[in-house]
């Protein structure tokens, strides 16, 4: 399923999120003006290889900090393709707003960049040796999702579930839309090998889990206390 809206409304203005996305999006455009090769080399620079920071050859220093660590910020902002930076961007388009309402600005800031630190650690943790660049927003997103559940568990997620050729549009509980989410993040995590190019699903796993431990900390909002009902529930 493909979730594409929710009934939510915000009262703040959500800055933090709008700025984030249009990092995310002037970036990619960046990104389309290297050829093949220059691209390579960017992502190899900016992206985060879990081997520059848990191996044991040193990695260049910015002002005395380990690039290691500062690729892992740089790579949240980097995309591998237009479905890579749509997907993601449509889901903190989603998701992302309602989250900052209920932590206010500063504090979503923390935490998306908090649940992205998260994200790649976890993966780098389960494939130290890797040399494959992880790049993308989907571990900070990750985080977004498991806040959202917490905070609005009930309210109405509108989705397109593909049935062969056809789209059929719905509405679902967010409890069951990031739920269904993920599980195919937890399936796909256990079933690939670590390390293996694609999608890094372990740090899908990693930033929602973290998500889910800082929420009752930096909500302003009662958890499970602000939903609409869906059809599921």
């Amino acid at each position: 399923m493909i979730p594409i809206s929710d009934e939510n409304p915000t009262r703040l203005t959500p800055f933090v999120t709008w700025a984030l996305i249009a990092a995310c999006v002037a970036v990619f455009f960046w990104e389309l003006t290297f050829d093949e090769q220059q691209f390579q080399t960017m992502v190899v620079s900016l992206g985060f290889v879990p081997r520059n920071l848990f191996g044991q050859s040193s990695t260049p220093t910015l002002d005395g900090i380990p690039w290691a660590w500062v690729s892992i910020f740089t790579s949240m902002f980097l995309h591998g393709g237009f479905l890579h930076v749509g997907g993601n961007m449509l889901y903190l388009w989603i998701f992302g707003n309602n989250v900052e309402d209920a932590m206010g600005h500063a504090r979503f800031l923390f935490f998306y960049l908090v649940c992205g630190v998260a994200a790649a650690l976890c993966e780098g943790l389960v494939s130290p040796g890797s040399t494959v660049p992880m790049l993308g927003a989907s571990g900070a997103i990750s985080g977004v999702l498991a806040s959202y559940v917490l905070i609005y568990p009930r309210t109405r997620i509108t989705v397109i579930i593909p049935l062969g050729i056809l789209l059929y549009p719905t509405k679902i509980s967010a409890i069951y839309v990031v739920g269904f989410w993920f599980l195919l993040q937890l399936l796909n995590a256990f079933t690939t090998s670590a390390g293996a190019p694609g999608t890094a699903w372990m740090a899908h796993v990693g930033g929602f889990a973290l998500g889910l431990a800082l929420t009752p900390v930096l909500s302003q909002f009662p958890l499970f206390g602000r939903y609409k009902r869906g059809p599921w529930g």
